[in-house]
């Protein structure tokens, strides 16, 4: 290392899970490199899932995430379900976007207090933060355990659900079943809006950008599990379109693919994008919370996506309040189907963003293609973007200080990375 070239890395980037490194090249005062070197092998779920039955596809898709399987489960049962043109009675469709609110519940709460939080509050863990703010603490777990108890009781465990299927459920909860979720899920609803007030008055570096937001948008709720493609620049395509209007493409210094327009705009998904195009959609309590955080209706400062995602909790648990008060339990778990040869498309709303999937299906039933796009996959692009923009402006600052807030801007968007992306090692060179 001479005095004009100075290299910093780190062996193990905390609180969040996968290989990878952040690579950033300053020449002679200039940022000429910010990219999100990916090298973690192809996991080929893809490649699985061709000559599978496409029956099996959402419990095979349902392990590509540990965090959001319920995601993975509802986007390829919409895909099968949209090849055989499959209606899912209207019950079904109610139960299933409970499952997604236990999912949204406890994978933000997870993000925002577990991962996210101490990088506002200075603290390396949760653990550390923990010694000194211990009610907070335990009231986020509390929440959480409150979203994964409706995930245990619809999916028929927590972790990689089994109890979802084409067509609806393999078995339907009781009334009985469902009530003892309801005092946990109102105690939560209160402490998600408490726990926003100390998240209005963290810090927010200064930064704003003018992306391009991409979400789903449904005529009537805020978007979950169904719903058309819009975008902030006037796109609006039905999902069996999503393919003309992004396109995946390799890039030299990653094994993870990255999304572009056709024209080759970058596009930002994830709860600042939903916020965005589905503000008028929020829930009463949602639509107060975020109005008692300051937020207006379009956020821009990828930093306070924690905040968002706080309205968005709050979403999640009325919703879920609401759709076990008027549960009825219907005559018959899923719509029968049989498999027939096409080829299907289905997205809905992970936790960071949509999640598309696309199956071929012969005249046996067997699927012949797969795509899966990971919405951490399509937002590497403004990631990059996002650290190029606040890095530049930034090179005063000591080494030590931009990797702090480089880490904090990847964790904007996602903590785990697990589905397409993995990081592991952040580099800053200065020449």
């Amino acid at each position: 290392m001479t005095e004009t070239t100075r290299t910093i890395e780190v062996n193990q980037l905390a609180r969040v899970e996968g290989e990878g490194a952040l690579h950033l090249a300053i020449d002679g005062g200039q940022l000429t490199v910010a990219e999100l070197r990916i090298f973690e092998p192809p996991r080929y779920f893809e490649a699985l899932l061709r000559g599978r039955d496409c029956r099996e596809a959402p419990d095979i898709t349902a392990r590509i995430c540990g965090i959001c399987p319920v995601a993975y489960l509802m986007s390829s049962c919409a895909a099968i379900e949209d090849l055989c043109g499959l209606r899912v009675p209207a019950p079904l469709v109610d139960l299933r976007r409970l499952l997604y609110c236990g999912e949204w519940i406890e994978s933000h709460v997870l993000h925002m207090f577990m991962l996210h939080l101490p990088d506002f509050l200075g603290y390396p863990d949760a653990v550390s933060m923990a010694r000194e703010h211990g009610d907070l603490v335990r009231a986020a777990l509390r929440i959480k355990k409150a979203g994964n108890g409706i995930v245990a009781l619809l999916g028929g465990r927590e972790i990689h659900p089994i109890n979802v299927r084409i067509g609806g459920f393999y078995r339907l909860p009781t009334r009985a079943e469902l009530a003892p979720l309801r005092d946990e899920l109102a105690f939560a609803l209160d402490a998600a809006e408490q726990a926003l007030v100390p998240l209005a008055a963290l810090d927010f570096p200064d930064f704003e950008r003018d992306y391009t937001f991409v979400a789903l948008r449904h005529d009537s709720e805020y978007p979950m599990g169904r719903g058309r493609l819009v975008s902030s620049d006037g796109v609006d395509l039905p999902v069996a379109r999503y393919d003309d209007y992004l396109t995946e493409h390799h890039v030299r210094h990653s094994t993870s693919l990255h999304s572009r327009t056709a024209d080759g705009g970058v596009v930002h998904l994830g709860p600042l994008a939903r916020y965005a195009l589905n503000h008028d959609r929020l829930t009463p309590r949602a639509r107060a919370a975020a109005a008692a955080a300051g937020l207006p209706p379009v956020v821009r400062n990828p930093f306070r996506s924690i905040q968002v995602r706080g309205v968005e909790v709050v979403l999640a648990l009325e919703e879920a309040l609401r759709l076990i008060d008027g549960y009825v339990p219907g005559d018959t778990p899923a719509a029968a189907f049989e498999p027939r040869a096409g080829i299907g498309y289905g997205a809905t709303e992970a936790p960071r963003g949509v999640l598309y999937h696309r199956y071929a299906v012969d005249a046996a039933g067997l699927i012949t293609d797969a795509k899966i796009v990971a919405p951490t996959s399509v937002n590497q692009a403004v990631i990059e973007a996002d650290l190029r923009h606040y890095v530049e402006p930034n090179l005063h600052q000591p080494d030590e200080a931009l990797r702090a807030v480089c880490e904090t801007a990847i964790r904007n968007y996602d903590p785990c990375i697990s589905c397409s992306a993995h990081f592991l090692k952040l580099t800053v060179e200065r020449r």
